[in-house]
């Protein structure tokens, strides 16, 4: 019996035919089977408690046979894992497709994993004292065992001090006389305590600077609150903000900002003191057009029988394209005239997908990842790209990664891998090319992982890495359901080194309250621009097949992840293109350029602070539908990602090829051509 791969899943979650197909291959005898009947072992099922199924074969007369499964499985891989007896793993909530292969044909049935309970709360430290009938919202986060917030959980508050101050079931707390009070917040079998300091107010008058102002959508207006009388410290988070009109939020620290043009009023209050300012907000108005220069759907990318070859990554650098496809083709454009891209080299290796592709900051070495290889051995191809034109290989690297190398990231002479089987970070050092080898190794840890033995070495079930980035001595990682990593690799904030990675922080999403059942979902992309990190989600059907024709459905949104305090990251915006699936992007110039799949190609203005629903907001610059009649699928947009190079935009789409485009003139009369301005 086998059990299929958990790896990289854009290439090794297939459909049902393909997974017969599989087991047919595999010389399965030819039987009589008609239904396979697969039994639940239980109702319902507990993350971090396996279950054993088992799978009932009957004729076309109901008559019971004696066939065994060939094949277990198991979808979405991220919620479990089948092993070949059919005991199953469950690592996350939700809903989860658990069947089986019986003479070379599939059954299956679905089984929900209960959500974990709570077992801890976090709070928000409070910023200052309340005043004597002043009033504050706490913040409190229900987390399960993993640390995955759960928003759905309803959090219960007592104050062990009432006549200090008081609180709601909604958190909020009132003062009632000086003194300390215990406030306590309990879910499930979680619980934390705050002390709240209640203090006299001395506060004679109150007054917000500016008391008016102007802005547009998007923009964070700072707002201050000023006291007259007040001992001690006194600030914003001294007082409780509240905004009349719809569209709109204060935050606690008194950062206003609207997603709707209009008029609003924001009140602060401490105690018995109020005052108001007013905010007049315009639209944003920062559309422009697109132009469309050059585009690349031609017979380059058509396979021997005339299909079109999937488009996967890009890297410009200079006056050259690589293009990487879901084939085991790369194929590079001189761009010299993007107008029209000519076909200079076609490199072919050994893969069923080129996934990533890059060089060095000189131009001179270019990396290439490799999944589904025919040999079993993937890794990565080192590539002499000395003569940009016609790339050759000069090496590659497999030893420790054979299962397969979805996303690289060069920084210097090293390479830092993801690496497809289990789901670790590998650093490969090849400042000798000719013989590079591993020097690091990180991975996230905990007692759900399952171990599994193949004969091409160790798979691991329940961890995977998805997509990773250095910037100044630091590594970002996009680790599925354990959501944003960062490793100092050299930044010496932790004493890390490419040698020896050190964990500095970890911010973690709850797809399953995000996308709810029947979805693969996790964190996918990442990129560090200024104090931001852009973190995008894929989400994607439980199985697919990414080589078909059919449209595949997909899901998923852009988060900002506030990184000014690195060991305390907080999320403070989200970019949510409604039913289009989030990829990868670039950011440059206070411009994110995006992939957004089904939603084509996007340019966002993050300019300035972010906070809120930026697609609300009135952000987006242009968008792109990179629809083709003679596309893989035909006249279906599946962007993959974006990248700025001299002036243009480069946009690889999965179905459409590349495209080259350069934004036109502001729509609007008056409008700034650059956000921020």
């Amino acid at each position: 019996m086998k059990t299929l791969s958990t790896t990289c899943f854009v290439i090794f979650v297939l459909t049902f035919l393909s997974i017969a197909g599989a087991a047919q291959g595999d010389q399965v005898k030819a039987s009589a089977v008609e239904t396979i009947e697969i039994k639940l072992p239980a109702a319902e099922a507990e993350v971090g408690k396996p279950l054993k199924f088992t799978a009932v074969a009957k004729d076309k007369n109901g008559k019971t046979l004696d066939e065994k499964p060939t094949t277990w499985f198991a979808a979405p891989f991220d919620l479990a894992h089948a092993q070949e007896d059919g005991t199953v793993s469950f690592y996350q909530p939700g809903e989860v497709l658990v069947g089986a292969i019986v003479g070379g044909k599939p059954g299956f049935t679905k089984i929900t994993v209960k959500k974990t309970p709570v077992t801890r709360i976090d709070i928000d430290p409070l910023k200052q004292s309340l005043v004597v009938g002043g009033r504050m919202k706490l913040n409190g986060v229900a987390r399960s065992a993993n640390g995955d917030p759960r928003s759905d959980a309803l959090i219960s508050w007592i104050s062990e001090s009432t006549g200090v101050a008081t609180v709601d079931a909604a958190g909020v707390v009132v003062g009632v006389a000086p003194g300390n009070a215990v406030i306590k917040a309990t879910a499930g079998t979680g619980s934390s305590t705050i002390t709240v300091n209640v203090v006299p107010s001395t506060i004679t008058g109150l007054s917000i600077d500016p008391g008016s102002t102007k802005g547009r959508t998007g923009d964070v207006v700072k707002l201050n609150a000023r006291a007259k009388g007040a001992t001690g410290q006194f600030d914003n988070y001294s007082v409780s903000w509240a905004v009349e009109g719809e569209g709109a939020r204060v935050y606690a620290d008194g950062g206003f900002v609207a997603e709707r043009p209009g008029t609003y009023i924001v009140t602060a209050t401490s105690g018995q003191h109020q005052s108001h300012a007013s905010i007049v907000v315009s639209p944003r108005n920062v559309e422009r057009g697109v132009e469309v220069i050059g585009h690349v759907l031609s017979k380059d990318m058509v396979d021997k029988n005339g299909e079109v070859i999937p488009t996967a990554e890009q890297w410009i650098f200079g006056n050259y394209a690589y293009v990487s496809t879901i084939s085991d083709k790369l194929l590079v454009y001189d761009i010299s005239d993007p107008a029209n891209p000519k076909l200079t080299e076609t490199l072919k290796v050994d893969a069923r997908i080129i996934n990533d592709v890059s060089t060095t900051a000189d131009g001179k070495i270019g990396v290439i990842t490799r999944e589904g290889a025919s040999n079993r051995k993937n890794g990565i191809v080192f590539l002499d790209t000395s003569d940009l034109a016609h790339p050759k290989i000069l090496s590659e690297y497999t030893a420790t990664v054979t299962g397969g190398v979805h996303s690289a990231f060069i920084d210097g002479h090293y390479v830092y891998l993801t690496d497809d089987a289990t789901g670790s970070m590998r650093v490969i050092d090849f400042r000798d090319v000719k013989n590079p080898k591993e020097v690091g190794r990180w991975q996230v840890e905990h007692s759900l992982l399952t171990t599994i033995r193949t004969k091409e070495g160790e798979e691991v079930a329940g961890r995977y890495l998805h997509d990773l980035q250095v910037k100044d001595g630091l590594a970002y990682l996009a680790y599925w359901r354990d959501g944003l990593i960062i490793l100092d690799v050299g930044n010496g904030m932790k004493g890390g080194s490419p040698e020896k990675p050190v964990l500095v922080s970890q911010f973690r999403f709850n797809h399953h309250e995000l996308y709810g059942n029947g979805w693969l979902a996790g964190t996918h992309s990442v990129f560090r621009y200024k104090n931001y990190v852009f973190v995008g989600d894929e989400v994607f059907p439980p199985i697919f097949d990414i080589q078909a024709k059919a449209r595949i459905p997909v899901r998923g949104i852009f988060h900002v992840v506030d990184v000014s305090d690195i060991a305390n990251p907080r999320k403070v915006a989200e970019y949510p293109v409604p039913e289009a699936g989030a990829h990868n992007m670039w950011v440059e110039d206070d411009k994110m350029y995006l992939g957004y799949y089904n939603g084509g190609a996007r340019v966002l203005d993050v300019s300035g602070e972010l906070r809120g629903d930026l697609y609300a907001q009135g952000r987006e610059i242009a968008n792109l539908w990179t629809g083709h009649p003679e596309g893989f699928r035909p006249n279906l947009p599946f962007t993959w990602g974006a990248q700025p190079h001299r002036g243009m935009i480069f946009f690889n789409d999965i179905n459409t090829g590349l495209w080259i485009v350069k934004l036109g003139a502001p729509k609007f009369k008056g409008s700034t051509t650059e956000p921020g301005q």
